[in-house]
């Protein structure tokens, strides 16, 4: 019964034996594993926070340029609004004034005989300045301008009294026609007196009196330049002072020094 017994227990702690070489060991961790894992997981954050800072980088640059375009297309607008308000305000002044012109000239044309519906303008003139204006209000200005422009003209002719071809001639040609004339009539004078008297009394009376004739006859060619040639409504009288000075004393010296050695030789 013993060995039966020792069998029995052998027979028994057998398996438990079995068992013990049977079953898995326990894991162990790895520290440097874990270690790495968690690098990797730190270095994809950085990585992950970084792009999203770029991109909001890149979206503010982004922006900022736009801020910018639309700030500057704000200024072009503002000014060239600015630009076309001044242009508008200017193209109103200037109609009126061109209005009152239109006015005046009309009516004295009307006193000359001219009849009502020549003074009306033609279907392809109001289509001719329908076309000019149409460019804006920059355009409406020019247009105005030019026609102040031809008021003006219209303005000298109808003043110059009988002398519309005149008129049109520069300042100092039409002037000298004025002061010319009143320049020779005392040298011619005095030359006739000579003649006729010789080195006589009337002859000195005549170089005499004519000593301020220049300045006589250059005041009578100042108001007579007015009289004949008004300047243009709201424009500048041209008398062109020192020509019609320099024309009244030429011929005036040479004529009394002519006279002067004339008598002195006789």
């Amino acid at each position: 019964m013993t060995r039966g017994g020792a069998r029995t227990t052998a027979g028994q702690s057998a398996p438990g034996r079995q068992r013990s070489g049977v079953d898995p060991a326990p894991e162990r961790t790895d520290p440097a594993g874990q270690a790495g894992t968690a690098g990797q997981a730190g270095t994809g954050g950085q990585a992950g926070t970084g792009g999203d800072a770029d991109a909001v980088a890149a979206a503010w640059t982004e922006y900022l340029a736009a801020a910018r375009q639309l700030d500057g297309v704000r200024r072009d607008a503002a000014t060239a609004a600015g630009e076309q308000a001044r242009s508008v305000q200017a193209a109103r002044e200037e109609l009126t004034a061109v209005r009152t012109r239109l006015a005046s000239q009309e009516a004295r044309l009307r006193e000359r005989g001219v009849p009502p519906i020549s003074l009306v303008p033609t279907p392809p003139e109001l289509t001719e300045a329908a076309r000019a204006m149409a460019g804006g209000p920059a355009a409406v200005l020019a247009a105005l301008r030019a026609a102040r422009g031809r008021a003006d003209a219209a303005d000298a002719t109808l003043s110059a009294r009988g002398l519309p071809r005149l008129a049109a001639w520069p300042p100092h040609l039409r002037n000298l026609l004025v002061y010319g004339p009143l320049a020779l009539l005392v040298p011619a004078i005095q030359v006739a007196l000579f003649v006729a008297t010789g080195t006589g009394a009337a002859s000195v009376a005549a170089l005499v009196c004519g000593l301020p004739m220049p300045a006589v006859a250059f005041a009578a060619g100042w108001i007579g330049v007015g009289r004949l040639f008004p300047p243009p409504e709201g424009g500048r009288m041209a008398r062109t002072a020192r020509l019609g000075a320099l024309v009244c004393l030429v011929p005036a010296v040479l004529v009394s020094a002519g006279l002067l050695l004339a008598m002195l030789a006789g």
